[in-house]
């Protein structure tokens, strides 16, 4: 059997027979802001997320990610209801600069429904804090934690300990960020049950409102990568990371937790806006380095290059993706199937017309009868929870090649 692997946001756990329907968040006409910070104090063994350690460019970075802003919302009309920093550590840009970006964004702050800043959590310190709380709109934190081993975070490159990441939450949570999502990596090098269910059982003591948990990806062109090509790590069974992935599933559930999609869980009305936007197919603008946008017809990236994002002055970088109709389909299937609420008929019809969504019927139905999809009573397809990891062997027989 194949899991899924990924990297880079219910009640119950869902069977063949009992399906829990998510609720998602209702789609409108206003804009996501995602915006990509690429510096990092150091790169963790097993990211390939676009980042670097030259934090003397962090100034000429901000210069420039100011005027991609300057210049690309003059495209567009709609107001910015969530914004998102993420990388790389936004936490490791300095409070002047951190600032500057937001108060040159001017966003109208009574339409903000979520504002989110990733950090480490060795940058979270009481006066960091004090400063998200008092100098910016940002109320929602979301944490790299990974794992409350030591001898894992080592083996991983991360900076901080266990103990340091709990610190971090209790700080968080006592200067007033009442928002925290905290991640997690299971089939870590050297992880078992054992630790891996110690790691869980201490996140959910501490109550984040919100849970990424994701299963390791050994990514070319990564440390980690290069040490499982040498054979100086082993890759951790299936069987081992099947069993991780249901006790996950369990321990959330009965902690009052809904799993709203693969990898994410969150307490009751504290579900993943922005996130949630990548997978409904809302309208979502990318600054910086590495980042993505969609408008809804079209996507659209800046390279990973900073040098050259700089010497443009954010301006010119962006390159349009051409997209075929079977793309943007694949993309909607893939997307609407990593959510526990699915794919309807009459989404794919509005978008694709009547002929594509009874040729998609037709193909889910054996799947359907196998277990491998499910119908709801909304009458939405749905990859049933237990399937979920091995989601990619489903999907393979549904996109369009």
């Amino acid at each position: 059997m194949q899991v899924l692997r990924i990297q880079a946001n219910l009640p119950e756990t869902l069977s063949d027979t009992h399906i829990i329907i998510y609720v998602n968040h209702f789609r409108d006409t206003t804009m996501k802001l995602y915006i990509h910070v690429p510096f990092c104090h150091s790169k963790c063994a097993y990211c390939d997320f676009y980042s670097t350690p030259r934090k003397e460019w962090m100034e000429a970075y901000t210069d420039a990610l100011i005027n991609e802003w300057r210049v690309r919302s003059e495209t567009f009309d709609e107001g910015i209801d969530t914004l998102y920093f993420g990388g790389g550590t936004p936490s490791s840009l300095p409070h002047a600069l951190l600032k500057r970006i937001i108060d040159a964004l001017d966003l109208d702050t009574r339409l903000l429904r979520e504002a989110t800043i990733e950090a480490n959590p060795e940058d979270v310190s009481m006066e960091w804090v004090r400063f998200i709380v008092n100098e910016t709109p940002l109320r929602r934190v979301s944490m790299g934690i990974q794992s409350f081993d030591d001898s894992e975070l080592h083996t991983v490159g991360r900076r901080h300990t266990a103990a340091r990441a709990i610190e971090a939450t209790e700080t968080l949570r006592a200067e007033g960020i009442a928002n925290i999502s905290c991640d997690l990596i299971y089939g870590l090098p050297g992880q078992d049950m054992k630790s891996w269910k110690r790691s869980l059982s201490t996140l959910t003591g501490l109550r984040p409102e919100h849970i990424s948990a994701y299963l390791l990806s050994y990514e070319p062109g990564t440390r980690l990568f290069a040490m499982l090509d040498k054979g100086k790590i082993e890759e951790t069974p299936d069987e081992v990371v099947e069993a991780m992935y249901a006790h996950l599933c369990e321990v959330t559930a009965k902690e009052g937790y809904l799993h709203y999609e693969i990898s994410n869980f969150a307490l009751p009305g504290k579900e993943a806006i922005h996130n949630s936007s990548y997978w409904d197919g809302s309208p979502y603008i990318g600054l910086g380095p590495g980042a993505h946008s969609w408008d809804g017809t079209k996507r659209s990236a800046n390279p990973c290059n900073l040098k050259k994002y700089i010497e443009g002055n954010g301006s010119g970088v962006n390159e349009t993706e051409d997209e075929t109709i079977e793309n943007l389909f694949n993309d909607m299937l893939i997307t609407r199937l990593r959510t526990a609420r699915g794919i309807s008929l009459d989404e794919i019809s509005e978008k694709f017309g009547k002929k594509m969504a009874e040729t998609f019927k037709e193909e889910s139905t054996p799947m359907i009868e196998d277990g491998r999809l499910v119908l709801t009573p909304d009458h939405r397809y749905a990859i049933p929870e237990n399937q979920w990891l091995t989601s990619n062997a489903i999907l393979l027989e549904l996109i369009k090649v």
